[in-house]
């Protein structure tokens, strides 16, 4: 009788062990304790429509309201330079873009802050290539079009970007130089704006990625003469690459991706690239961005900052190649 109690005793003896060292495992996943700060650092565009798919999706999984904020200014610099001086305590995140994470870096005389540095990858989430789009009543059917129109006019023609430094900028510099045109810039403080005063004729063309534009095309307000990527939308095969056009090698993807401030802890960056790859991946989340033609990418954050560490020297090489400036 002894010898059974003795052995029951060990046995419970050893559950309660047994749960002594898995509860530290289970309570080691990170959660925040307040409000989570997601900052978009431009006013509307898709980065703003992709960080108010996640931020509900993203509360509900870490058990704390999420809240998007729009930070824009000096092509995304304002608000990404606000994250990286933030505490790396997992309370703020930022939707980073070509701009102000690889472009900016060589466009701009005194970066305030280093993206390999001061900011942390959590997962680099959607690409895709953009549309060369003009103003329906325009008579320009094409690039090579667009591009005797240019020639005929020097300096009579302007484009606009969704801000200085993204890829919307950096694009159309890449086609001025290749086509050996002039053509004006004008930069806006994000894409409606701009795709206001493109659909009102005040500017004349610009690249634009297809969630700021296909609803304009589909009403024929806008006609989409190129894409910049190696092959046709699947959405639009009507519309030819610029490759296609007589520009070899003409490619410009345009991306989106959640980072926080450098120096966070892993296991926040972990949790947040956890949740959010899981809710990009979602079926509801996945058809949504696939209706605005985005790839779902979801990476690792290694994955996502290697690709940060290749798209800064080629973006760098495009900005010393046409001679792009924030000015």
């Amino acid at each position: 009788m002894f010898d059974r109690l003795k052995r029951r005793a060990a046995a419970a003896a050893a559950t309660v062990l047994c749960l002594l060292v898995v509860m530290p495992a289970v309570a080691q996943e990170w959660a925040p304790s307040r409000v989570v700060r997601i900052i978009v650092p431009i006013v509307g565009s898709t980065n703003d429509v992709l960080a108010r798919l996640v931020a509900p999706e993203l509360s509900t999984a870490i058990g704390q309201p999420v809240i998007v904020e729009n930070k824009p200014g000096a092509g995304g610099t304002i608000g990404a330079d606000m994250v990286a001086k933030s505490p790396p305590d997992g309370h703020t995140l930022l939707i980073g873009y070509n701009g102000p994470i690889a472009v900016n870096v060589t466009l701009l005389k005194n970066m305030p802050y280093d993206p390999l540095k001061d900011l942390a990858p959590i997962t680099l989430a959607v690409s895709v290539p953009q549309f060369l789009v003009v103003p329906s009543d325009l008579p320009v059917k094409n690039v090579t079009e667009l591009v005797a129109r240019a020639k005929a006019n020097p300096g009579a023609m302007s484009y606009g970007s969704v801000a200085v430094g993204s890829a919307s900028h950096l694009t159309m510099e890449m086609l001025k130089s290749a086509a050996n045109i002039d053509i004006v810039h004008v930069p806006y403080r994000g894409g409606p704006p701009a795709v206001a005063d493109l659909v009102a004729g005040r500017i004349q063309a610009a690249f634009f990625v297809p969630g700021n534009v296909l609803e304009f095309m589909k009403d024929n307000k806008l006609r989409a003469i190129g894409v910049s990527g190696r092959a046709r939308f699947a959405g639009t095969p009507e519309v030819p690459t610029l490759i296609e056009q007589g520009f070899p090698d003409f490619e410009a993807v345009s991306w989106i991706g959640f980072l926080t401030v450098g120096g966070t802890p892993k296991p926040i960056i972990d949790r947040y690239n956890k949740e959010i790859v899981r809710i990009l991946k979602s079926p509801a989340i996945t058809s949504k961005l696939e209706q605005i033609l985005f790839q779902v990418v979801a990476s690792t954050p290694d994955e996502f900052t290697k690709w940060i560490e290749k798209e800064i020297p080629r973006w760098g090489t495009v900005v010393k190649a046409t001679g792009a400036t924030a000015d």
